[in-house]
């Protein structure tokens, strides 16, 4: 897909609807034509709500007055539906099997196309004793010896469509590098789309930031919270996070929909949303029942991906 298609909130947002809720709504959908009546077996449904089935698209135009507001109203819903649903479970570490996690740093690394979790990266280091002697934890590749070799491996990573290589050049570019890669705004925008439309939440996430923030693209906040939106459905409690805040400081001010991130983001155990809900629960707007619930949840993520190697690499980084 273009990029054109991935900015267009209706066509991404609407064809993950279709995944999460097809099945449910198909047979909510008559088998006549809503336009003109007629019976048949090769009605199309409409795309957005799934409530109604047209002959063709001069039946859809035509009946399109008297359905609109039903269907954006049909559509809304599940969008939300889709947007307020749990997130997938954390992906793990591929050496020490432990679940990754936003208080866990995490390394992507060329050689083998994988990303491991500091405690697994601090551990190969310390076995080693020093960075020049370090060799990758997964597949024990040496580390690279220049930017040169590193820009080459990660080359190599995206003739794969290895999605997180294209971000990470796309971050490089940001930066620049001395005389290898020159800072280079519109290079790193462009590369970031093509990990979006690769697959990664990572960059899913920071293209809103992007979007927010002005910094390698224009400002455009309802293009900041599409891709938020999208990245949350993915996993991203960061953007998870983000979307709360804007929900009650910055869009609607619906303090309801706010919280609802807000919990979800603390569940999977992102300790600064779980300060939020605590926030709410002492204003009265969360509920005791949400908020026990929502702790003991964020209790169990945090034990979840603790080992005595992460503990070392966060203290090491301190």
């Amino acid at each position: 897909p273009s990029p054109i298609i991935v900015l267009n909130h209706t066509i991404i947002c609407h064809h993950a609807i279709m995944i999460v809720c097809d099945s449910a709504l198909i047979s909510a959908a008559t088998s006549k034509c809503a336009a003109c009546g007629k019976d048949g077996e090769n009605l199309k449904a409409c795309t957005a709500c799934k409530l109604v089935k047209y002959c063709n698209v001069t039946c859809q135009k035509a009946h399109r007055p008297e359905h609109k507001k039903e269907c954006k109203k049909r559509a809304t819903e599940i969008f939300d539906e889709a947007l307020f649903k749990e997130p997938p479970p954390n992906e793990e570490c591929p050496v020490c099997s432990l679940p990754f996690h936003s208080m866990v740093e995490q390394t992507y690394k060329s050689c083998c196309g994988n990303t491991l979790c500091s405690g697994c990266i601090y551990a190969m280091v310390n076995e080693h004793g020093s960075l020049e002697t370090f060799v990758c934890p997964f597949c024990r590749e040496p580390a690279s010896r220049s930017d040169e070799e590193e820009l080459k491996r990660i080359r190599k990573r995206m003739d794969l469509n290895d999605p997180e290589a294209f971000y990470l050049l796309s971050s490089v570019y940001a930066r620049g590098i001395s005389r290898c890669i020159p800072q280079d705004k519109k290079k790193a925008f462009e590369l970031s789309i093509r990990a979006v439309e690769l697959g990664s939440t990572t960059a899913l996430f920071n293209v809103g930031i992007g979007y927010s923030g002005g910094r390698l693209v224009k400002k455009d906040m309802k293009k900041a919270i599409h891709f938020w939106q999208l990245a949350a459905m993915k996993g991203s409690i960061e953007a998870r996070h983000n979307l709360g805040y804007y929900e009650k400081e910055r869009m609607s001010g619906n303090i309801s929909r706010a919280m609802k991130h807000y919990m979800i983001a603390a569940r999977a155990g992102l300790e600064k949303s779980l300060k939020v809900v605590q926030q709410g629960y002492s204003k009265g707007v969360v509920t005791k029942d949400d908020y026990e619930k929502t702790l003991r949840a964020y209790q169990k993520s945090q034990d979840e991906v603790k080992s005595i190697q992460r503990d070392k690499a966060a203290a090491y980084r301190a």
